[in-house]
């Protein structure tokens, strides 16, 4: 129970705080103060990122705990101080943060407190992570090199405590198409807009043969256009952007050169690093979980999990609808039952 109050202060510390990405210096002091003051001996720390470790067996296997400190900046719409963590309805906690990922966060370090009192099979390292939301160079994938070798992660997203067990990935396409202008009164110029008509056609009709039972087809949707100066010039330039969100059959890179085998235009990625991933499910993590009734599923939304060489699990208390949304909030009873199961999950848990 003391973990459990411990962890609901914790929170409302944090959601006290802004702590936008990129911007999360002054929660990273504030928890690094927590935790030195609680006895932590030592709080390891890169730019805005800290992790935790139990004394590292280089025999053992290391599994690593991990969710984010940042937050997107508030939506409009909120009926309440986005950072004041009042609990006025129930068990309710309202604050930016609150579901995506601090209770996650408070959670995981409980979690962390409570299994380095025993002996386990495996080491255990407790990462809060910075620029999750923007998936900055300046989070986790600063720090992982920093670790000893992962043998399997946990990381921390409102899934009500349910796993997913793979995660699609995100490529963002830049597509450039040149025509040549003219005046819109003639028949002349070539117009690119016409042409980009076509390659965003196939974006919208093509399907990839490989469909994943977890995750579904690879989906791809323009989602941005711009062309033209003014009605009456034919526009010699149209741009549009790709939303590419890819299973776990396809790397970014692959796809990438699929799209372009296809298309006309140029195809310019903004990052090919953020691959869909995947976890069997005959692993020792998701059988103990099936044994204590939960529900492996595919996400759709993307996390640090893309981010990870090695097998991970994306399972955290709250809901991911309430993420990114005015009056976010998490259930005080939410980050209790988080905590019981993850340790429920993890205490005596054996990699193979």
């Amino acid at each position: 129970m003391e973990h459990f109050y411990d962890a609901v202060d914790l929170l409302k510390g944090m959601i006290a705080i802004p702590s936008f990405s990129r911007e999360e210096k002054e929660v990273a002091d504030f928890l690094q103060q927590y935790w030195t003051r609680a006895g932590r001996r030592e709080v390891n720390r890169r730019g805005n990122n800290l992790w935790l470790s139990t004394s590292i067996n280089t025999a053992k296997p290391t599994v690593l705990l991990n969710s984010h400190i940042d937050t997107v900046r508030p939506v409009d719409g909120w009926h309440k101080d986005p950072f004041t963590p009042d609990e006025p309805e129930g068990d309710l906690i309202y604050g930016l943060g609150s579901n995506d990922a601090g209770a996650s966060v408070v959670s995981l370090y409980e979690v962390f407190t409570i299994l380095s009192q025993k002996e386990q099979s495996y080491n255990l390292i407790f990462l809060a992570s910075a620029e999750e939301e923007v998936s900055g160079r300046d989070g986790v994938e600063s720090v992982l090199p920093l670790l000893p070798s992962i043998s399997f992660a946990i990381v921390g997203e409102p899934t009500g405590m349910q796993p997913a067990v793979a995660e699609k990935g995100l490529m963002v396409l830049d597509c450039i198409v040149t025509g040549k202008a003219g005046h819109a009164a003639r028949d002349e110029g070539i117009n690119a807009i016409s042409l980009a008509i076509r390659d965003i056609e196939w974006f919208h009709t093509y399907r990839f043969p490989e469909q994943s039972d977890l995750l579904g087809p690879v989906k791809m949707s323009v989602t941005q256009i711009q062309a033209g100066t003014q009605h009456n010039v034919i526009p010699d330039r149209c741009s549009f952007v790709a939303d590419i969100r890819s299973n776990e059959f396809y790397s970014n890179e692959e796809l990438l050169g699929r799209i372009r085998e296809h298309v006309r235009c140029e195809v310019i990625p903004r990052s090919v690093r953020l691959n869909s991933s995947h976890t069997e499910t005959s692993h020792p993590f998701v059988r103990r979980a099936v044994m204590m009734g939960k529900r492996p599923f595919g996400s759709p939304t993307l996390s640090d999990q893309a981010l990870m060489p090695f097998a991970s699990v994306k399972i955290g208390p709250g809901d991911s609808a309430r993420s990114h949304s005015a009056d976010e909030y998490i259930r005080s009873s939410e980050i209790r039952e988080a905590i019981d199961t993850y340790v429920r999950l993890l205490d005596g848990l054996i990699l193979v």
